[in-house]
């Protein structure tokens, strides 16, 4: 059977070959060995065939094979001795021992050791047999471990070194087998030992014991023994052993197995009894030992100290404090107490420094500082432990800075002098200075200088002294220099942090069992105090372990402050004080708190300064500090500190006067040393209630460092400074002075400009550090809102007290810091959740420094009351600020309460601040809207126009976009504020844009105002309720919401008489605007208020003032600003106010007739009214005259009547008031108001009637012309013209009651009016010349109501038409106004030059007169009186037929009218008007003849006919002559115009010769005949340039027209004939007379030609003769007599004269009137024939 190839079989393949090598070695002197070499070949052979296991086969074997080895090792040989060496290893190794094996191989080692062979190996061989397994136990092992300490004491080093590292592992091995026994066995249940018969020593372990515990137990006894230099009970044949070594390993084994002594009794007895008698006994030395005191004289002298074992045991004490304090509470107070002691100054520095060490281990333990003040320092006979080593700790730095270490200074005991490293480099004012010299971390005070080194805080670094296990004697020079002032200081600053961390760990342990929750309610952690629901026996501890460290802390930390010269070390010692100040501020120990703080206080400040300013806080805290320290602690603390301060007073005065006494050398070398020291800012000081330091100040960067730990403190515990506060406080206030940090916006501070005194320097980097500190005093104070209430009230109440004392300092005119002021903004700020805690006092305080006569004081003031306002009002508050109205008044109170400071910039603060609660809050203000105007409106006029401005900004706001928001009840308010603004007079605009805002309230009221009389109503029923009601009178019982529009409207009417125009114009525009647009809304009572206690007074006031207007122009001077002429006087500017106000008045009265018309005194009103309308119609001025008219006729314009297509209708839908009629602006919509046909009733008779009278009156008083030839004033044409527009809309009112006598009346205005001239300087501008057809707006008003009138009669009944001539002579009567131009009056008139064609000439002639009496021009009245003959010829054609017209000789009258332009024809001033006179003649003739023809029997036309003849001779004959410069087409149609009158005649007259007069008849022939031939009139046959026409078409339809009603072509010869033939004989006559004429005046004008117009009228005659005969040749026989025939002939001769005429034309007639005479060259027969009968 062969095993399976592995280590086992490698194993035996290894030991047969070393048996081999064995066997080969000595086979020549050790034959045995060479056998049993063999054997053990053998064995191993078998072993590998039988078994497959082979480890346990050997194992039980390992006697017989390992014999060979043994023997080998017995021959001593060293060859041999190293093969069985490895052989024996590898079997360890592989475990193949049996426990008798490895007791031979033991037993094999130690006589290997004996003879001194291969100690290396043995140790190697003991090594790996006692860490392979634990077979090796017992005696054994006590055998092993005798080897082992035998070969540490061979003198052979390397022998020595490892047989000494050999028992270290050995002695961990055997405890190690203890730890694993441990763990194994966790299920056995241990027997209780019996340790009394232990207490005197056994050679065996307590049976309690397992194996491995009991060779654990012996070995450690032992070694105590040993140590103790007693004799080992279990380690037999221990030789040698020193203590030092014996101590190592006591501490090795108490500090890596302290599981094995804490969880066996009999281990922790060993400790008791066996481990700490020794240490104190070894101890003995030390203690009495006085390092520098001569020895007594005793018999027995002092053992000195040695080094070695003083190391090493504290050490082992080290150990046990750390390891075992649970179980050795008393000895520990033993070692603790020593340990204290060995810091004494009387003891050598290395026995200090190894103190400082040990004391340094056991602080970086929390636990253990716990442990101790809990087991000694709480105990009330115990020695108070924890103290004793913090005051230690203290002494020794102390002690460092007042002794240096002597080992610094001379040189030691043994002769060894100072090392090189260790010399002090140069100082310089304290600082170490000097080439090459790099600035070294170090502690300087009074001439000291300490460096300091890097120490661990930590354990695991390790000390220097207590590893010096190698030295004999104490260093002296190795150490660095510092070095136990570094570790003292590590220590110090381990112990505040473990003290820091129990209480911090076990606090939050609490709190979380607790379910404490964090103030506030944030969930960020903050400090807070203590409460009372901590278990007391925790506070107690916590206490204790606070107040018996706190003194010594405080002033071993405020000295290091003062000293260090490190950045890092400073800042360390600034944490530990800050760490401290914490939790003495959670315990409540205020006393410890404000001592720590008054130090970083003190360190943040100059020395002297600090002295200065903190002894007045000590002086205004000290009854506080008093009040709360216990009795216990208040005077050690005291004593301390009073020490601790004399050492500060006096250092701070060294280094001050070090400093103050540097050159710039000095000052140039400190530069290079620390940094920490040097000035990095000067400034001035603060002045304080007691006195201001003079000169500047000087920071250091010591101090600025300090002051970041203030703020650090400040910010993260806050929460417990309490009345510390104020301190801290203060200390910031200065140093920001100092600084030059001034208040900015929101509370925080910034850097300024430049600094303020005259000496103030600030290095560049600490510039750049100021925003950093300022972020951090705005981090500060933001952190005010993780603060409790309480501790809120503590920090507001220290700002307020600062605050105060800059307040007092200002009364005193120093300049104040605002450095309270804007840290009480930022605390409010960042505090708005919990408003109601600081807001009363917060603003109360503020709301005191606005009244500061300081101006900057006041001013920050009112910035930090309305910022805090302005963002408080912005806060999210639950339940909103909208439903919390106590809240919401809180809040705007202080704006309110700003209203009673009497400062201009405080003012404008709080109306700024108002404008932007109003733009960010406005649509939750609510209730508070009543404050908020109330602040608005409190502005005076005598604070100045800036502050006005400001305020009417808000009120803008408001009422442009919050209106809506505002509760309806407070809309009252809002107007009279407005009202206000518009009555202010510093600002003309405000006034003015106040008016609009009143106009935008007024729509505001319309639109909503359903949802406005529903909150008025409700809001009235519970006044009324509550019996808060108004009087009973009758505002009283108005509408709520009637009372709102009669505010407006009342308030609207006071500023229509303010003393400025512009204010006055707006105000009543927008009353009367606002009346007329929403006046649907008021019921009949309001209206009736409206109009008798607002429009009525109004309208009397306006009389008033403007009556006693001033007209003097000086008056009314507005400097460099030019006034128009029409408004330069302030009579005329309130004419204009007069004329609005008459005038809305009146659009009222017509908007809302329907509305007032039910009121019961509504005549009264109408008739008062009226009074005031003809009044202003009275007036000189011609504005408001113009305007009054312009009103009457506005009240004028409702219609009369129904349209017939309506009359069936219920209901008329009427929509008033129009949006033109009213002005509203931005097309806002009027309301539609039904009113049905019962409720219109416009035909008041007594309401209209006295309209009449008015309009008469008026009418009357303005035109009745003057008696006098001079008047300063007439109407102008403007009021006339309107005066007359009036009366169409009158008529329609009473038409049906218009008589003759009205007709009269209204006549005789509309003469006069239209009869008045105009001044010369307005003529240019209104008068028309007489060549522009053009009537003015007077004389078409005129002719307007003339119409109007004459519509209604004939439309009216039968008895209204009588009044037509009345009409016909008004209209006639200004148709002559075209030539004969009215009179007014005596008034002299100038008429207007025909010649001047144009305005601008018009306007030359009388720009300039020298008289101061005004010049009068008549009107050119020929369109107007063209324009009324047409409405002649108009109404003539309707009424010709009617009786009263023919009656009344209308046509006669008209006729007669009508000669004057006809007679003058071309001397008319108008040609227009002669033309338009004979076309109308013309027309009305057609018309009137045929009427005249039927009454020929009547005598209604006897008259006419002479008339009409009269003006047609004068027309047609005319004795003006025609214009030179007349056209031949005007010529040709003025002819045309002359034979239409020619065929008139002929058509309406020449017919029926039976119905007309033969007088008549007669005229008109002999008109014919006159026109039949027309010469020309010029005799002088040398004009030959007359342009003159002869009517050579006019001749010949009058020629013409006398053949066709001639016996000539007529078949029977009438009575007419006669007349007929009398005018053919004439006109034959005057043929031959002008033949005749133009013979003789040709042959006298030889080769000069006749003038033109001889010549055409010699061709007209030549045509008439040539017409003449043709038409005698037609003519029946018989109707031409034998006389016409002779007179025909007759011609002959003078023709044939006419036959030498070189004119063409002459000749061309001449030519055909021959022709003509050939039919007469034979005398027909029917001449014979009628000459013989």
């Amino acid at each position: 059977m062969t095993a399976t190839q592995g280590p086992s079989t490698k194993l035996l393949d290894s030991l047969q070959t070393d048996l081999r090598a064995l066997s080969n070695e000595a086979k020549r002197k050790y034959p045995p060995v060479k056998e049993a070499a063999e054997a053990g070949i053998l064995k191993i052979k078998t072993l590998m065939a039988k078994n497959r296991d082979i480890i346990p086969a050997l194992v039980a074997c390992s006697g017989e094979i390992l014999q060979p080895f043994l023997l080998g090792c017995d021959t001593k040989n060293i060859k041999i001795v190293q093969i069985c060496l490895v052989s024996v290893q590898k079997l360890i190794i592989h475990e193949a021992l049996s426990e008798i094996a490895a007791r031979n191989v033991v037993n094999m080692l130690w006589s290997l050791m004996d003879h001194g062979i291969e100690e290396v190996k043995v140790l190697q061989t003991l090594l790996v047999l006692l860490t392979t397994n634990t077979i090796v136990k017992g005696d054994v092992l006590s055998k092993a471990i005798v080897i082992c300490f035998r070969l540490h004491f061979f003198k052979d080093s390397t022998t020595s070194n490892t047989a000494s590292a050999t028992v270290r592992q050995v002695v961990s091995i055997v405890f190690e087998r203890v730890v694993a026994g441990d763990e194994s066995n966790t299920d056995v249940e241990r027997v209780e030992a019996d340790m009394e018969s232990q207490k005197s020593g056994s050679k065996d372990a307590p049976v309690s014991l397992y194996p491995c515990a009991r060779d654990a137990y012996l070995l450690f006894q032992d070694l105590c023994y040993l140590v103790n230099a007693d004799q080992p009970y279990w380690l037999v044949g221990m030789t040698e052993m020193t203590r030092t070594f014996g101590l190592e390993l006591l501490e090795s084994i108490l500090n890596r197995f302290p599981p094995v002594f804490l969880n066996h009794t009999e281990f922790s007895f060993l400790l008791k009894e066996r481990v700490c008698p020794l240490v104190i006994k070894l101890f003995s030395p030390s203690i009495k030992y006085k390092h520098g005191i001569a020895a007594p004289t005793s018999p027995s002298p002092v053992e000195k100290p040695y080094f070695p074992i003083s190391m090493r045991l504290l050490r082992v004490v080290s150990v046990l404090l750390q390891k075992y304090y649970n179980i050795l509470t008393t000895e520990c107070e033993i070692f603790l107490s020593l340990l204290v002691k060995f810091l004494d100054g009387d003891k050598p520095m290395w026995q200090r420094a190894l103190a400082m060490e040990v004391l340094h281990r056991l602080c970086v333990h929390p636990q253990l500082l716990r442990s101790f003040c809990e087991n000694y320092d709480m105990k009330e006979h115990s020695s108070k432990v924890f103290r004793d080593i913090v005051n230690g700790l203290g002494s020794f730095i102390q002690s460092l800075f007042v002794t240096p270490m002597p080992e610094r200074a001379t040189s030691t005991s043994t002769g060894q002098t100072q090392h090189p490293g260790s010399t002090a480099p140069a100082m310089v004012g304290n600082l170490p200075v000097g080439g090459g010299v790099t600035p070294q971390p170090a502690f300087v005070y009074r001439g000291i200088w300490i460096p300091l080194v890097q120490v661990s805080p930590s354990s695991s670094t390790k000390p220097m002294y207590l590893e010096m296990l190698e030295k004999t004697d104490p260093p002296t020079c190795t150490i660095q220099d510092g070095y136990a002032m570094s570790v003292a200081f590590n220590t110090l600053l381990d112990i505040v942090k473990g003290v820091s961390t129990v209480i911090t760990t076990e606090l939050e342990i609490e709190q979380e069992k607790e379910e404490m929750p964090t103030p506030n309610g944030n969930s960020k952690t903050v400090d807070a105090i203590i409460g009372e629901d901590i278990a007391p026996e925790l506070r107690n501890l916590w206490e204790c372990l606070v107040n018996s460290s706190w003194c010594g802390i405080l002033a071993s930390l405020s000295l290091l402050l003062d000293a260090s010269t490190d950045e890092t070390a400073t800042e360390s010692i600034l944490k530990s004080m800050q760490v401290y100040a914490s939790l003495c501020g959670k315990l409540n120990l205020n006393v410890p708190r404000d001592a720590f703080i008054t130090s970083l206080c003190k360190s943040s400040l100059p020395p002297h300064y600090a002295l200065t300013v903190l002894n007045i806080q000590q002086s205004l805290m000290s009854s506080q500090s008093s009040s709360s320290s216990s009795s216990q602690q208040g005077a050690p603390a005291k004593a301390l500190w009073w020490e601790l301060d004399g050492h500060k007073r006096t250092s701070s005065k060294d280094n001050l006067l070090n400093m103050s006494s540097y050159t710039a050398a000095d000052a140039g070398a400190a530069d290079t040393g620390d940094s920490r020291n040097q000035v990095v800012a000067v400034g001035t000081p603060l002045s304080t209630v007691l006195g201001t330091q003079q000169g500047p100040v000087m920071l250091t960067a010591k101090n600025l460092q300090c002051m970041r730990t203030i703020l650090s403190v400040a910010h993260c515990h806050g929460a417990i400074l309490g009345t510390a506060w104020h301190l801290v406080l203060s200390t910031l206030q200065h140093l920001t002075w100092i600084l030059g940090l001034k208040p900015a916006s929101g509370g925080s501070l910034k850097v300024g400009s430049a600094t303020d005194g005259p000496n103030a320097v600030i290095t560049t980097a600490v510039m750049a550090e100021l925003p950093i500190l300022s972020a951090m005093l705005s981090r500060l104070f933001e952190s005010s809102q993780y603060l409790d209430d309480v501790a809120l009230h503590h920090l507001i109440d220290a700002l307020c007290k600062l605050s105060c004392e800059s307040m007092e300092l200002a009364y005193a005119n120093r300049e104040p810091s605002l450095f309270a002021v804007a840290k009480l903004l930022e605390t409010g700020l960042v505090n708005l959740p919990r408003i109601d805690i600081l807001w009363t006092p917060v603003t109360g305080h503020l709301l005191d420094v606005c009244q500061h006569p300081h101006q900057r004081m006041r001013e920050w003031g009112a910035e930090a009351v309305t910022a805090l306002v302005k963002a408080a009002m912005a806060f999210k508050y639950e339940p909103p600020l909208h439903q919390n109205l106590k809240l919401q008044g809180m809040l705007l109170s202080p704006l309110q309460e700003l209203s009673n400071v009497s400062h201009p910039d405080i003012r404008q603060k709080q109306l700024e601040c108002v404008l932007q609660v109003i733009q960010d809050n406005g649509e939750t203000l609510e209730h508070g809207w009543p404050l908020i105007l109330g602040v608005i409106g409190d502005v005076t006029v005598d604070q100045g126009e800036n502050l006005i401005r400001i305020a009417f900004q808000s009120l803008q706001l408001v009422v442009n976009d919050f209106l809506p928001m505002m509760p309806s009840q407070y809309l009252q308010v809002c107007v009279e504020v407005a009202s206000k603004f518009g009555l202010q007079t510093q600002e003309l605009n405000i006034s003015l844009t106040s008016i609009g805002l009143l106009w935008n309230i007024a729509d505001y009221l319309y639109q909503n105002r359903n949802k406005i009389k529903v909150v008025l109503e409700k809001e009235a029923e519970n006044r009324k309720t509550s019996g808060d009601v108004e009087e009973d009178s009758k505002l009283g019982r108005l509408p709520p919401s009637d009372t709102l529009w009669l505010c407006l409207y009342s308030k609207l009417a006071d500023m229509c008489v303010d003393p400025r125009p512009a204010v006055r114009k707006s105000a009543g525009q927008t009353l009367f605007s606002t009346i007329s647009a929403h006046g649907s809304l008021l019921d009949q009572l309001t209206w009736q208020t409206v109009l008798w206690q607002v429009l009525f007074p109004l309208l009397d006031r306006v009389h008033k003032f403007s009556g006693a207007a001033s007209t003097d122009k000086s008056e009314m001077s507005a400097g460099n600003i030019l006034i128009h002429h029409s408004r330069d006087t302030a009579e005329k500017q309130w004419a204009e106010t007069r004329v609005l106000s008459l005038a809305g008045v009146a659009r009222v009265f017509n908007t809302w007739r329907y509305a007032l018309k039910p009121l019961g005194d509504y005549p009264r009103a109408w008739a008062l009214l009226l009074e005031h309308i003809e009044s202003a119609a009275l007036s000189t001025s011609s504005e408001v005259s113009l305007a009054a008219l312009q009103s009457f006729q506005e009240i004028l314009q409702i219609k009369s009547a129904l349209k017939k297509d309506q009359k069936d209708s219920s209901a008329v839908v009427k929509v008033f008031p129009s949006d033109n009629a009213m002005g509203r602006p931005n097309g806002a919509k009027s309301e539609c108001i039904v009113q049905s046909e019962d409720e219109i009733d416009p035909d008041d008779i007594s309401l209209w009637s006295n309209a009449w009278r008015v309009w008469h009156s008026i009418g009357i008083h303005c035109t009745t012309p003057p008696e006098s030839n001079t008047v300063q004033f007439l109407p102008s044409q403007p009021f006339l013209t309107a005066l007359v527009e009036i009366f169409p809309p009158l008529f329609e009112h009473i038409k049906q009651r218009f008589v003759s006598a009205d007709l009269y009346k209204l006549c005789m205005v509309l003469r006069c009016a239209v009869s008045a001239p105009v001044s010369s300087e307005t003529s240019p501008f209104i008068i028309p010349s007489y060549f522009e057809c053009e009537i003015t707006s007077l004389q078409e008003s005129t002719l307007q109501a003339i119409d109007v009138v004459q519509k209604a009669i004939k439309d009216g009944p039968e008895n209204m038409k009588s009044m037509y001539p009345a009409i016909f002579n008004q209209l006639l009567t200004f148709v002559s106004f075209a030539c004969q131009p009215p009179n007014y009056g005596k008034l002299e008139t100038k008429t207007i030059n025909p010649a001047e064609t144009s305005k601008q000439e018009r306007w030359a002639n009388f720009r300039f007169s020298d008289s101061s009496q005004p010049e009068w021009i008549a009107m050119n009245y020929v369109p107007f009186a063209e324009k009324s003959l047409q409405m002649v010829v108009e109404l003539y054609r309707h009424t010709a037929t009617h009786q009263s017209v023919i009656e009344e000789h209308v046509l006669q009258n008209i006729i007669k009218t009508l000669q004057l332009p006809l007679g003058m024809k071309y001397g008319c001033p108008s040609q227009t008007t002669w033309k338009l006179a004979i076309r109308a003649q013309l027309e009305m003739l057609y018309i009137a003849l045929p009427v005249a023809r039927q009454h020929h029997s009547d005598s209604y036309f006897t008259g006419m006919w002479s008339e009409l003849s009269t003006g047609l001779d004068h027309f047609l004959f005319s004795p003006h002559c025609t214009p030179p410069n007349l056209s031949i087409d005007e010529f040709q149609e003025h002819e045309s115009i002359d034979i239409q009158v020619v065929q008139l005649l002929r058509d309406e007259v020449l017919p029926y010769p039976s119905y007309i007069p033969k007088p008549f008849m007669a005229m008109i022939l002999s008109m014919l005949n006159r026109g039949s031939i027309h010469s020309s009139k010029t005799t002088s046959f040398t004009d030959t340039d007359s342009s003159r026409q002869l009517r050579e078409e006019f001749a010949k339809a009058c020629f013409e027209t006398l053949l066709q009603f001639s016996y000539i072509t007529k078949s029977v010869i009438t009575n007419e004939g006669s007349i007929t033939k009398m005018a053919l004989s004439a006109l034959l006559t005057r043929c031959q007379e002008v033949l005749k004429k133009y013979v003789e005046d040709e042959k006298l004008s030889g080769k000069c030609p006749l003038p033109r117009p001889r010549m055409s009228e010699m061709a007209f005659v030549l045509k008439a003769v040539g017409t003449l005969l043709d038409s005698l040749k037609k003519a029946k026989p018989g109707n031409v007599d034998s006389d016409t025939w002779k007179q025909v002939i007759g011609l002959y001769p003078y023709l044939v004269d006419c036959t030498t005429c070189t004119s063409s034309q002459v000749c061309k007639a001449l030519k055909e009137v021959l022709h003509h005479y050939y039919d007469l060259l034979a005398i027909p027969s029917t001449a014979i024939h009628n000459s013989t009968m």
